[in-house]
C-alpha cells in the first residue's frame, strides 16, 4: 500500500495499471491527455510490458481496445467528451457485441469550455447506449472506481463508460493505491459469434443487453459508491454526483449536511434509493455537473404526479417495432392480430453469390489459418461478412466499418498472433485507412487482407474509391513494397493464394495482401451493357 500526490486522470491511470490492463489507447484532447501520458512515463507500465502508443483518432483507439477485450485481456481506451463523438459508432455497438476482457471506455468531460468547442455530457452517450455509467467525485474515487469497473465489466461482459470532468482530471489529492493485480492470460470469447453482429446475433444480444439492465440496476442498489446521507432537516432532499458532490460539502466546513443526501456514483439510477428521498423529504433539489440528465428523469416532461405506460413498464414491448396490434393490446381494445403465418418455404440464410471472389479469398484463408486454430480472423462490414456463416465459418467479428484492421490489432498487441484483418475495398476507403495507419506507426504484426471486387457490392453496385488505388495508398502509409500482394481470387490460383496467405502469417510485421477480382453481379450488368 502507498500514499501518492495524483492528479484525478493520474489516479485512473494507476488505478488501470493496478487493474492488470494490458492496454491502454487513446487519442490526446484536454482533460484526458494526462491519462495516457502518465502511463507512457510509468515504470510499472513498462516492466508489465502494457501497449501505451496513442492511436491515429478516437475511433482506431476504442476498436483496438475492443480486440483486446476479445484476447480476454483488459483494455482502457481514454477521450474527451467530444472525441466520443468520432467513437461512437465503435462505443454504441460494443454495448451490443459485450466484453470478454474488461474494457473501460474514459470520456473527460469540460463543463464551461476551458478547451473544447461544446459543453456535451457523456453520460447522455453512456444512456443511448445502455453502458453501464461510473463517476468518482474525487480522485480516491478516481482510483477506486477505476479498479471496480474493469471487474464490474468482466462479471457482467459489458463494456463501462468511466465519466470524468475537468476539476476532477485536474486536480490533485493524495490516493492509496492499494491492489496489484496481474494480466489476464489471452482467452478468446466463449461464445465465437459474440463479435459478429450480424442481424440475428445482435438481434439475440440486444435482448440480452436488455435483459442486463436490471442487473445492473441491482448491483447498483446496494453500492458502497451510490451512497445515501441521512440528514434531520427532510424539508430539501438533495441528489449529487460527481464533482458537485464536493462543491456541495464545500458549503459546509464540518462536512455536515442538514438535508438527506443521495451521492449517485453509478448508473443506471438507483431507483429504491431515489424512491426513499422522495418519500421522506418534501422536495429535491439535483446537483450535476453537465447536463441534467439525472433530473430529466426524475421530473419527466410535465413534471406531474402521473402514471407513465410504455416501453418501460411492459404496457408496450420493449423490442422491436411497434404494430397496431400492439397498441391496441396496451389500450385495452380487442386483439385483431390472426395466426402466424406458415413457413410454405424452409427459410434460407443469405449466401455469397455463386462465382463471388471472396469465396476463394476465404477458402484459402482458412486453409492457410488452419495450423493456428479458431478465433483470429476479424472482418468488416459488407457482403464478406458472409463468411461467418457455413460453410466458410472463417472470420469472428463484425462491429463497425473499419475495425477488422483496429480489432486484429488491439488482439495483437495482447499477444494473440498472428491476426488477420479482412476488409472490403470499399470499407477500406471509408474508415480503415487510418486503422492501417496507426498498425504501420508501430509495425504491429498483422495480415490485412483488401478483399477488391472493385464495388461497394452490399449496397447495389456503386463505384468504390479504392479501385486502382488501393496499391498506392498502402505504399503511401508506409507499408513495405515486398508485403503487398495482389492476388487473382480464382480456384486455379489456390495453392499460390493460400502459400502467400501462410507466407505473410509468418512476417512479424504490416503485410497486405489484396485478392482482385470484380464482382459477378457488376460483371453481369457491365456485359449486358456492353452487349446492347
Amino acid at each position: 500500500m502507498q500514499k501518492l500526490l495524483l492528479l484525478g486522470d493520474e489516479a485512473i491511470a494507476q488505478a488501470a495499471i493496478d487493474a492488470g490492463i494490458s492496454g491502454i489507447y487513446a487519442y490526446p484532447g484536454t482533460p484526458s491527455t494526462e491519462i495516457m501520458e502518465y502511463i507512457q512515463a510509468s515504470k510499472q507500465a513498462k516492466e508489465n510490458d502494457i501497449h501505451r502508443q496513442w492511436s491515429a483518432n478516437e475511433k482506431t483507439a476504442i476498436e483496438a481496445a475492443i480486440g483486446m477485450s476479445y484476447a480476454g485481456k483488459r483494455a482502457i481506451v481514454c477521450m474527451k467528451h467530444v472525441g466520443l463523438n468520432v467513437a461512437a459508432d465503435g462505443f454504441m455497438n460494443a454495448a451490443i457485441t459485450g466484453a470478454n476482457g474488461g474494457l473501460v471506455v474514459v470520456s473527460a468531460d469540460d463543463p464551461s469550455m476551458h478547451s473544447s468547442q461544446n459543453e456535451q455530457d457523456s453520460r447522455c452517450y453512456g444512456k443511448f447506449a445502455m453502458i453501464p455509467i461510473f463517476e468518482p467525485s474525487n480522485q480516491q474515487e478516481a482510483y477506486d472506481i477505476t479498479i471496480a469497473a474493469f471487474d464490474f465489466s468482466e462479471k457482467h461482459k459489458t463494456p463501462v463508460l468511466l465519466r470524468i470532468t475537468t476539476r476532477l482530471a485536474h486536480s490533485r489529492s493524495g490516493v492509496v493505491c492499494n491492489m496489484k493485480r496481474n494480466q489476464n492470460e489471452i482467452k478468446l470469447p466463449d461464445n465465437t459469434k459474440q463479435f459478429i453482429l450480424l442481424p440475428a446475433i445482435a438481434r439475440k444480444q440486444y435482448n440480452e443487453l436488455l435483459e442486463k439492465q436490471k442487473h445492473f440496476e441491482k448491483e447498483f442498489e446496494t453500492s458502497t459508491f451510490n451512497e445515501y446521507i441521512d440528514g434531520k432537516d427532510k424539508s430539501l432532499g438533495i441528489i449529487t454526483s460527481g464533482i458537485a458532490y464536493n462543491y456541495l460539502m464545500e458549503n459546509y466546513p464540518d462536512r455536515v449536511c442538514p438535508y438527506p443526501v443521495l451521492k449517485i456514483t453509478q448508473y443506471p439510477l438507483p431507483t429504491k434509493l431515489i424512491a426513499r428521498l422522495a418519500d421522506e423529504c418534501k422536495s429535491i433539489m439535483v446537483m450535476e455537473e453537465g447536463y441534467p440528465v439525472i433530473e430529466e428523469q426524475l421530473r419527466g416532461l410535465l413534471n406531474r404526479c402521473l402514471t407513465v405506460k410504455g416501453r418501460l413498464d411492459g404496457s408496450l414491448p420493449r423490442v422491436g417495432e411497434l404494430n397496431a396490434n400492439a397498441v391496441a393490446r396496451a389500450l385495452g381494445l380487442p386483439d385483431t392480430q390472426g395466426e402466424a403465418i406458415p413457413n410454405i418455404v424452409a427459410p434460407r440464410p443469405p449466401a455469397l453469390c455463386l462465382g463471388c471472389p471472396h469465396i476463394d479469398s476465404y477458402k484459402a484463408l482458412n486453409e492457410a489459418t488452419e495450423p493456428y486454430g479458431k478465433g483470429r480472423v476479424f472482418a468488416d462490414i459488407g457482403c464478406y461478412t458472409l463468411g461467418a456463416l457455413p460453410p466458410y465459418n472463417a472470420i469472428f467479428s463484425c462491429v463497425d466499418m473499419g475495425a477488422s484492421i483496429t480489432m486484429a490489432k488491439g488482439a495483437s498487441d495482447a499477444g494473440l498472433n498472428p491476426t488477420v484483418a479482412v476488409i472490403g475495398d470499399s470499407t477500406f476507403c471509408h474508415s480503415g485507412i487510418t486503422s492501417l495507419f496507426d498498425c504501420v506507426m508501430e509495425n504491429t504484426p498483422i495480415t490485412i487482407m483488401i478483399l477488391d471486387n472493385s464495388t461497394t457490392g452490399m449496397t447495389g453496385g456503386q463505384k468504390s474509391h479504392g479501385v486502382g488505388r488501393l496499391e498506392s495508398i498502402c505504399l503511401g502509409l508506409g507499408v513495405e513494397k515486398e508485403h503487398i500482394h495482389i492476388l487473382n481470387p480464382l480456384p486455379n490460383n489456390h495453392k499460390h493464394n493460400t502459400n502467400i496467405i501462410k507466407q505473410e502469417l509468418n512476417y512479424k510485421g504490416v503485410s497486405v495482401i489484396i485478392p482482385q477480382r470484380e464482382c459477378v453481379q457488376t460483371l453481369k450488368r457491365r456485359l449486358r451493357k456492353q452487349r446492347k
